[in-house]
């Protein structure tokens, strides 16, 4: 038994008292401690691995009957025309021995699944929670999206075996370069849960390199050799990314990794690599070099952290364990900020800038701007607490994060329920200046969190006699009972404030339940010409409640027209 299966069961124990309701009410795992063991694993690699909420990560916990060998399911809206899917096997083991390998039965049965779940043409039988999902991927994959998978296997023991890995390589022939595969096991988790140590290093410069001081602060422009980066990737890993605020993307379907990967493995563009690349972008609190020395500097840095470049350095990474000392010959451009230890405003600043050239979570960067502090400063006057940047704590009652605030504000007041779920990436980017415009005040917010919260404690608690579209229905509920809200109180939105909040308050808590039954008699009313006599089938309601077009009949239906 090692030290890190330990440690990964106490972890375990902790995440099932600590959601024990989550697991009764909302998985419905009742009694059986074994079940609620492997969610609460599940759940423990989604949120160390990815980084999800506690929310976003249970969300994707799909294990039970009829899960086709899946056993979580994240993914996110297409871009650029293909839809990034992440499934995860995992394997539990009570007995903390830590020496069983990975099941290759385990292994046979995610390749099956990769092989039916995105074909919107093979017919399945799944779970509820499994197919709504899967089914929501259908609908994308049915409208021309190119699935890209990566494939988890996780367990609490050690990596699948030799037959397992010839599994995967013939598979890979059918899978057309669209899945790649991960281990995680008890150690990768650990290592990740323990990545908060700084990281001192010494980096060997290659040629010749400039400081400078701008404003008390110091500069290094110079360059490394991607040998060097690899080395530096392979000694600290998950450490040295901790601020960077874009996840490795991996080389399958990633068409900037792969050209980088390109141009590594080309004995002729190899040397080119250094104009090609945008290069690393380095924070640290020191770094010290013998300036009597002419070129070829070693530096010493003291808490470094790469914040752009997570990219190339984890692309570099694999492509040196391909092709080892090859690589050699390519250099890559590095820049190297000395920052005080406490200047995490400008530490933030930079990660933003040299970010955004791709679409990033930029939640925690707007969290210190004006419009967060005075929601934050009116949510607060109302007895709620708002919570502007990402915490790794269980959010209560009457606590608030900006990512359920900005999903609930642009759903039930701003009418665009289908951005508000699949939109997520943009909230705090294109969709901030329409969410957090300056007009919306903590009233506002707050009731749009309440009745989103209520809507989707329904989907997530589905009855057995709920209308099928409520799967994908909750955001456009939601939106309905805002207008059903407004009417009965006999105002305009601007006119919901401070003044009359308790009013709206104690109108959402005691009539909800009408406001939701006759939004959904609205939507079954409307959809029924839509289907015409056609089946109500999961994949096609995905499809609906993605359309514009939807809002505006359901708007005009109900008297109201959409901005």
């Amino acid at each position: 038994m090692s030290l890190a299966t330990q440690i990964i069961d106490q972890q375990v124990s902790g995440i099932m008292e600590k959601h024990s309701e989550v697991f009764a009410d909302e998985l419905r795992l009742g009694s059986d401690e074994q079940r609620k063991r492997s969610a609460a694993f599940l759940f423990l690699v989604a949120k160390t691995a990815f980084e999800f909420t506690d929310e976003e990560a249970f969300e994707g916990v799909v294990d039970g009957g009829n899960d086709f060998g899946v056993d979580a399911l994240y993914f996110e809206h297409p871009d650029n025309g293909e839809i990034h899917i992440t499934l995860i096997q995992g394997k539990y083991k009570t007995s903390l021995s830590g020496d069983s390998a990975f099941p290759e039965n385990g292994i046979a049965n995610m390749i099956a699944a990769i092989g039916a779940l995105f074909d919107p043409t093979v017919p399945v039988r799944l779970n509820p929670r499994l197919e709504q999902r899967v089914e929501d991927i259908r609908s994308f994959v049915k409208e021309g999206a190119i699935p890209r998978v990566i494939a988890i296997a996780a367990n609490n023991g050690t990596r699948w075996t030799t037959e397992a890995q010839q599994r995967i390589d013939n598979a890979a022939k059918d899978f057309n370069g669209q899945v790649e595969w991960r281990y995680i096991g008890a150690e990768d988790l650990l290592a990740l849960l323990q990545a908060r140590q700084p990281i001192n290093a010494e980096l060997r410069l290659v040629g010749q390199a400039t400081v400078e001081t701008f404003d008390f602060r110091r500069v290094l422009i110079g360059r490394i050799s991607v040998a060097e980066l690899a080395r530096l990737t392979n000694d600290y890993d998950n450490q040295l990314f901790e601020r960077n605020i874009r996840r490795y993307l991996g080389l399958a379907g990633n068409r900037v990794n792969e050209a980088v990967a390109t141009t590594l493995r080309d004995p002729d563009e190899r040397s080119n690599f250094y104009f090609y690349n945008n290069g690393i972008t380095i924070t640290c609190s020191q770094f010290r070099h013998n300036a009597l020395q002419r070129d070829n500097w070693p530096v010493q840095v003291n808490d470094l952290q790469i914040v752009n470049g997570g990219q190339t350095a984890r692309t570099v990474q694999q492509v040196h364990q391909e092709i080892g000392a090859e690589i050699e010959g390519a250099e890559v451009l590095i820049r190297i900020y000395e920052l005080r230890r406490g200047d995490t405003e400008v530490v933030d600043a930079i990660t933003f800038a040299t970010n955004s050239q791709n679409p990033v979570d930029l939640r925690d960067l707007k969290a210190n701007e004006p419009r967060q502090k005075a929601l934050a400063a009116s949510i607060t006057g109302l007895g709620y607490t708002y919570r502007a940047q990402r915490e790794d704590r269980t959010v209560s009652h009457d606590e608030f994060t900006s990512a359920v605030v900005a999903e609930a504000v642009l759903a039930v007041w701003r009418k665009r329920p289908h951005q508000a779920r699949f939109r997520g990436r943009e909230h705090f980017g294109a969709l901030y200046d329409t969410i957090f415009d300056r007009t919306l005040n903590g009233a506002q917010a707050i009731v749009a969190a309440l009745l989103l919260r209520h809507a989707e404690n329904r989907r997530k608690r589905r009855p057995q006699d709920a209308p099928p579209f409520l799967a994908y229905a909750s955001r456009f509920i939601a939106m309905l009972m805002g207008h059903y809200l407004l009417e009965e109180m006999g105002i305009p939105l601007d006119r919901l404030d401070h003044r009359n909040f308790t009013q709206a308050r104690n109108l959402v808590e005691q009539r909800w339940d009408t406001y939701m039954s006759r939004a959904e008699q609205q939507i079954e009313d409307l959809l029924q010409p839509l289907f015409n006599e056609r089946e109500w089938t999961l994949q096609r309601l995905s499809a609906t409640f993605r359309r514009a077009d939807l809002i505006d009949t359901l708007l005009e239906a109900g008297g109201e027209s959409s901005p």
